[in-house]
């Protein structure tokens, strides 16, 4: 990438071009900036190429990759470089790709070698199992030691590997007959079994007591985090009957739907509003930066107040969107008061018209002070009491000035 024309141009219409060794082709348009910074543009793009390329040649060399994976890459990248918007040597990468299919080309049939290596070992040592298993079923009266061997041939099974699907699938077939022939034979199992399904239909009858009884709640957070704690018991719980388990898991799955519909409702209308919150005051916002505060900074002023109190009369909006707002509507606020310090500072002391005006936002802002401790909200309480304090502060040294 030190020498880009060695590779590209740019034309004088801003057009991008290539070189290889079939000619030139274009490969994009360059309005931003020298053509130098295009080239550059374009050569960093090639070198995102000359990266993947890399990334490819050492999986494929260390092994860490397969083979018939790291083909497709490489010729996936190499059709790719017939019409990438790129800047480099793409002759050179080119032939780079054209060695790393034939390589991967081998690496590819060594791996299908071993492949069905693997798969005639895991063929016999299935075939070995299902045939002792078969011998068991047959012929054993141990019923744990047989239990326990059938389990660890099964335990076996589950780790090979390799066999087709047919085969594996007659296999299997031959190993699940034997050992359900010796599974009739013992008796005691199914007794077993059916203290075991009742034993977990009490469990979730009770887990379905508990999501019902929640169905109402509206203490959102930690009902949710209740219910899907609910829900991994009942997923880690053993099943009961078929019929009880069915029943059961319709009732308990109503009650959290009917919660979380709830909640949904509840989400999506505070949602709804807070959106309309948001489109009344980005049209405040609006208005605001409409202001003409260099011509009348007195009357932008009166009205950037009037914006200010609809602004806080509002409510609430999407949280991702609040800060924005604020940041934009004291801006504003911020230029009002230059161009009012400004205005103030060429006026006579005792000619100056702003004290009055001064003392009447005071007033407004005491009163907008007062209607938020009526409506009991400590937010805008907070705000409403800054607000004061700094109208005061501004009225105290315009007085002292005068």
């Amino acid at each position: 990438m030190s020498d880009w024309t060695a590779f590209g141009r740019v034309d004088a219409d801003g057009t991008v071009y290539v070189k290889t060794a079939e000619g030139e082709r274009v490969v994009g348009s360059w309005q931003a900036g020298p053509p130098e910074e295009g080239l550059a543009h374009f050569a960093r793009r090639f070198a995102d190429k000359v990266t993947e390329v890399n990334l490819v040649e050492a999986r494929l060399n260390s092994g860490a990759a397969d083979a018939s994976h790291s083909l497709a890459s490489v010729r996936r990248l190499r059709s790719e470089l017939a019409e990438a918007h790129v800047v480099g040597d793409i002759d050179g990468l080119c032939a780079r790709l054209d060695k790393l299919a034939s390589l991967a080309e081998q690496k590819a049939g060594e791996a299908r070698a071993a492949r069905d290596a693997a798969r005639a070992e895991a063929l016999a040592r299935k075939t070995s199992l299902v045939e002792e298993a078969e011998k068991l079923a047959a012929e054993s009266t141990g019923w744990k030691t047989a239990g326990d061997r059938l389990k660890e041939i099964l335990d076996e099974w589950k780790t090979i590997r390799g066999v087709d699907k047919k085969t594996d699938g007659e296999l299997w077939k031959r190993f699940a007959a034997a050992r359900d022939s010796f599974t009739r034979r013992r008796g005691a199992h199914f007794a077993t079994l059916d203290a075991q399904r009742k034993q977990a239909q009490g469990a979730k009858e009770a887990l379905v007591a508990e999501a019902e009884s929640l169905t109402d709640s509206t203490d959102w957070a930690p009902t949710a985090a209740r219910l899907k704690d609910l829900m991994t018991q009942w997923k880690g719980a053993p099943r009961a009957s078929k019929e009880a388990e069915q029943r059961l898991w319709e009732r308990f799955r109503a009650a959290q739907d009917a919660f979380f519909t709830r909640r949904s409702e509840v989400f999506s209308a505070r949602d709804a509003e807070q959106r309309g919150n948001l489109d009344r005051k980005q049209a405040l916002l609006a208005e605001a930066e409409a202001l003409d505060i260099d011509g009348d900074p007195r009357a932008a002023q009166a009205k950037l107040r009037e914006i200010q109190g609809q602004w806080h009369d509002a409510g609430r909006v999407p949280r991702e969107a609040a800060a924005g707002l604020d940041r934009r509507l004291r801006a504003i606020d911020d230029r009002v008061r230059q161009a009012m310090d400004s205005a103030w500072r060429r006026t006579e002391p005792s000619a100056n018209p702003l004290l009055a005006q001064m003392r009447e936002q005071v007033a407004e802002a005491e009163q907008r002070l007062n209607r938020a401790r009526t409506a009991g909200d400590a937010k805008r309480i907070r705000e409403a009491e800054k607000a004061l304090e700094s109208k005061r502060q501004f009225l105290k040294l315009a007085e002292q000035a005068s």
